[in-house]
């Protein structure tokens, strides 16, 4: 099998781009194992190839239309606030001259939604929002805006006033772009859940995702040093169960009577 690698979810920039490229090349030397670096243009359907040895996805897709597909390799602990271990939260972000100081006050108003199967920027702040959504509706208008950064852009441009940014892409920004964040605040926090998994797919062979595995939870000097190049100071092994989590977010949004953003 010739087998492809890609880990694109954060990068926010050439510096990142380079950095995480670098980090799987050394990650497939440690391990042993040979491999295609790819760019993939429609995630979704990268996600579901028998020849990807190594990726990463949202935990949310995951869960919900993945886990017969692939399987979980292991969970990247960044040093971002809002990290804690493998979990991380996400920021609630209001545009600065909305006025809105804090989510109560985004009622009626517009959000920027990345994607609709997004954990950081569907998943928690539906279970935010749900709380204090009336017969099934809280915001105006929902926009999507295809990533976390175009929502940055929408709030930024005064097309939206409220949007949901996984804590991790939060302090990419900031330290690669922080002229980027002017313009929004931070209004709130989401509830905490594991972070966006490496996975592999369940065509390749046990040996190959445990040397993977080996090299990432246990990882040799070179790799610890480009590690914590693009903040991440470790990597722990996450069961389906831990992943359940991102589950019940969604069950608690649903039992409030709010199944989906509106």
């Amino acid at each position: 099998m010739n087998w492809k690698v890609a880990l694109p979810m954060y990068n926010v920039s050439p510096r990142l781009q380079r950095g995480y490229e670098t980090l799987l090349e050394r990650l497939l030397a440690d391990a042993g194992v040979r491999a295609e670096l790819v760019a993939p243009s429609d995630l979704p359907a990268f996600w579901r190839r028998d020849d990807v040895l190594l990726t990463q996805t949202c935990g949310y897709p995951y869960v919900t239309m993945l886990a017969d597909t692939v399987r979980l390799v292991a969970t990247p602990c960044f040093d971002f606030p809002g990290c804690d271990g493998s979990d991380y939260s996400s920021l609630i972000l209001a545009r600065t001259a909305s006025g809105v100081r804090e989510l109560e006050q985004a009622r009626g108003r517009v959000v920027a939604v990345n994607e609709a199967h997004s954990n950081s920027g569907m998943n928690v702040l539906r279970h935010a929002v749900a709380p204090l959504a009336r017969d099934g509706r809280f915001f105006g208008e929902v926009k999507w805006s295809g990533s976390h950064v175009g929502s940055m852009r929408m709030l930024r441009a005064g097309e939206a006033d409220l949007a949901a940014i996984d804590c991790v892409t939060y302090g990419y920004l900031r330290a690669e772009t922080p002229g980027f964040l002017c313009g929004t605040k931070v209004v709130g926090r989401s509830a905490s859940s594991p972070g966006l998994p490496l996975v592999a797919s369940r065509a390749v062979p046990d040996e190959l995702v445990a040397a993977l595995r080996a090299a990432l939870l246990s990882p040799s000097e070179a790799l610890l040093t480009l590690m914590q190049e693009v903040r991440i100071n470790a990597f722990e092994y996450r069961t389906d169960a831990d992943y359940e989590r991102i589950r019940r977010l969604e069950a608690e949004a649903v039992a409030a009577g709010y199944p989906q953003i509106a």
